[in-house]
């Protein structure tokens, strides 16, 4: 789905974000709020300031703390978190990319950082298990897969609904559906991703203090000035990279994005729990009937993982509902008795994490239009986590001013143009 809107912009001399609550269940930090400059003390300064460390900001402080620059890195909680769009234990990562065939090289660059950020840090990262994207032959996921696997000559075989039940069975499609298989999805470990890149991080020299969210910021020359809860700094450069935060950093932008929660569950398989292990089950990413997709993972040890995919309710970041009602639970069981019966059993655990969507689905990653030392890269639409590795990379490249390798044209010159329904 599609969201009209164009960008209005302001011009405020400064950028203040607004008092937000904490999300319940919160716990508060105990540290000292105070500002250096009212303690006389010159602000401190820094090459690069990301505010929020999430996936993005993550591989951002990473990849420019290695180039040598001096990184601050901040986050108004201490992630790895439950808070915002990189928690739940596992995500996909996938080379057939349905949504667009552009995305194809980010997400190869993206599977080689994760492999080198593996081996720096000798943490278990990534686990292959093969893709199934399923749905009917004219279908968004079926088509757009198959599109950009010939298009770049990537492995993958069409399958038949017959093809899929005899050789994966813990999943039973019907048989109008048809299925691309790629041999080189699987799993990514996001809380586990996002500490290495933090350690890595902090081994090239970044300095990253959590728990101390930004305030506002203005432009100071060609730098930044930006207050927190704690203090001041300067920055020659300043990196948004705040998931479902980034638009209270940017209020004078209006930017058209929407927060939309979105619920994860683990069900206990109800049957033959043998046809969920790795080896028998790969991820799967389906469209139904209506157009609606969802998606699941193989048992893992904390039962079968299953979520939709944008179909969740708008919200905020601040005042997103994290209960999981029995309602929203039954709806999810009655979709895996339908398409992997076997999955269908008790419910073992369930949380809400958030998508940050642009109009057309695709990230966002540009300078903001007035001030070119404030770089924007974050909303990605439920579908960032697993580029997160490249895209850091991708930062490290436009904030030192280089061009960036890879064809950012779906991201970039979002103002000059109306982005229509």
């Amino acid at each position: 789905m599609r969201m009209g809107g164009g960008v209005r912009t302001h011009r405020p001399t400064s950028y203040e974000a607004p008092p937000l609550p904490q999300p319940t269940g919160l716990i508060q930090s105990s540290l000292p709020r105070h500002r250096s400059a009212s303690l006389g003390a010159m602000p401190e300064r820094h090459d690069v300031l990301i505010a929020g460390l999430g996936a993005m900001g993550s591989a951002a402080a990473y990849h420019l703390a290695r180039q040598g620059r001096r990184v601050l890195g901040l986050d108004r909680f201490a992630p790895p978190h439950t808070f915002g769009s990189s928690h739940g234990q596992t995500r996909i990562i996938r080379e057939a990319y349905f949504e667009h065939p552009a995305y194809v090289p980010l997400v190869q660059r993206a599977y080689t950082l994760w492999a080198e950020l593996a081996a720096a840090t000798q943490m278990d990262l990534f686990r292959q298990t093969g893709g199934l994207m399923i749905g009917a032959p004219g279908s968004d996921v079926f088509s757009g897969a198959k599109h950009s696997a010939e298009l770049h000559r990537l492995p993958h075989e069409v399958l038949s609904a017959e093809d899929v039940r005899r050789q994966f069975p813990a999943l039973q499609p019907p048989d109008d559906l048809r299925a691309v298989w790629e041999p080189h999805a699987g799993i990514l470990f996001p809380e586990r991703c996002i500490s290495a890149h933090l350690a890595m991080a902090r081994q090239h020299g970044a300095s990253l203090r959590t728990d101390e969210p930004v305030l506002r910021w203005e432009p100071d020359g060609a730098g930044v000035r930006v207050e927190t809860a704690r203090q001041t700094y300067l920055a020659d450069r300043l990196v948004l990279t705040a998931g479902a935060w980034v638009q209270s950093l940017l209020p004078d932008l209006e930017l058209p994005l929407q927060v939309e929660r979105q619920v994860l569950f683990w069900f206990e398989p109800a049957a033959a729990p043998e046809r969920f292990q790795p080896k028998q089950c790969p991820i799967h990413l389906w469209q139904v009937e209506g157009g609606r997709c969802f998606y699941g993972f193989p048992d893992l040890g904390d039962g079968v993982k299953l979520a939709g995919h944008h179909d969740g309710e708008p919200t905020s970041p601040d005042a997103v509902r994290r209960e999981v009602d029995p309602a929203e639970v039954e709806a999810m069981r009655e979709l895996a008795r339908r398409y992997l019966p076997d999955a269908a059993g008790r419910l073992r655990s369930s949380c809400v994490c958030l998508y940050t969507n642009t109009p057309d689905s695709h990230f966002w990653i540009d300078h903001h239009p007035e001030h070119s030392q404030v770089l924007i890269a974050s909303p990605c639409s439920g579908h960032g986590f697993k580029f997160s590795s490249a895209v850091g990379e991708v930062i490290s490249e436009l904030v030192r001013g280089q061009a960036s390798s890879h064809d950012l044209s779906l991201f970039r010159t979002r103002w000059q143009k109306s982005i229509r329904p």
